[in-house]
């Protein structure tokens, strides 16, 4: 199924158009697509009316989750460039959910920042999970959608340590996710897909999710291991190389500048720049 947020509606995306959630389920299910996770195990195959849809109308498929997990250095070759040695742990930091956005969205570059790209697969979560093993992970996935980890990077990474990677991440429309939810049964191998996005035509990343250090189920295990992950949570799960901060010279989004990331069964998200004042 392809789950998607609807102008605020829950709706499945059909070869025919949206079909809304609420109304095809007799209102059995809600039509908030946040609380649509609540009763993700209810959800199935629904029949009704497919209406056209404007894809600029398609919302973050979990527009206000209680928590957002964001893992650093996560491919091999963006630790490379970025002069890092991957360790036994994932680095873990959070986007704040006020950064959340989705299909078509127009982010405004800070005026007196480095604003970089960063492609990422996100995954979203469909059933309570604490403390489950790598085995059970992908149960626990309600399904997976595109991301872009948006990065100012004089936020970032400006002295004092320790760096402020929260902060740097969560600038308004920071975090564009979408343009829907795919459940992993849609997937021939959930863990090994096409990753890749293109800033005005011209490719900037390119990978395969298989290529990740640390995979979905054991980063659904490790997370889960320390806190509870609960239904509509957000885990952006890594970038690969290829973003602006380690090119030489650094290149860094600019007003005007339309970043298209794609993730293969999913579909491609495109985000539009804009200057403060604009």
């Amino acid at each position: 199924m392809r789950v998607a947020n609807l102008a605020g509606r829950a709706v499945l995306i059909t070869g025919a158009g949206a079909i809304d959630i609420e109304k095809a389920s007799g209102g059995g299910l809600p039509a908030d697509p946040q609380a649509l996770f609540e009763r993700w195990a209810d959800l199935g195959e629904l029949d009704g009316p497919a209406v056209p849809y404007a894809e600029e109308d398609l919302l973050a498929p979990s527009p206000a989750p209680r928590q957002v997990f964001a893992i650093g250095v996560n491919y091999r070759d963006h630790a490379e460039e970025s002069n890092i040695e991957p360790g036994a742990r994932p680095p873990v930091f959070t986007k704040f959910v006020s950064c959340l956005t989705g299909q078509d969205a127009v982010v405004t570059l800070p005026a007196h920042g480095l604003t970089d790209w960063e492609v990422e697969l996100v995954v979203v979560i469909g059933r309570r999970a604490h403390r489950v093993s790598a085995a059970e992970a992908w149960s626990h996935v309600a399904g997976l959608t595109v991301g872009q980890d948006l990065s100012e990077r004089i936020t970032q990474l400006s002295p004092p340590q320790p760096h402020q990677f929260s902060l740097g991440k969560s600038f308004p429309g920071f975090g564009p996710t979408g343009p829907w939810l795919v459940t992993p049964d849609e997937f021939a191998d959930p863990g090994d897909l096409e990753i890749g996005c293109e800033l005005d035509g011209e490719r900037m990343q390119h990978a395969r999710t298989s290529q990740m250090i640390f995979n979905v189920p054991q980063l659904v295990e490790y997370l889960s291991g320390v806190t509870p992950l609960l239904p509509g949570d957000v885990i952006f799960t890594g970038t690969p190389g290829g973003i602006g901060g380690t090119r030489t010279p650094a290149r860094f989004l600019a007003p005007g500048e339309q970043l298209h990331s794609t993730i293969e069964g999913i579909g491609t998200l495109r985000t539009t720049f804009t200057s403060e004042g604009a």
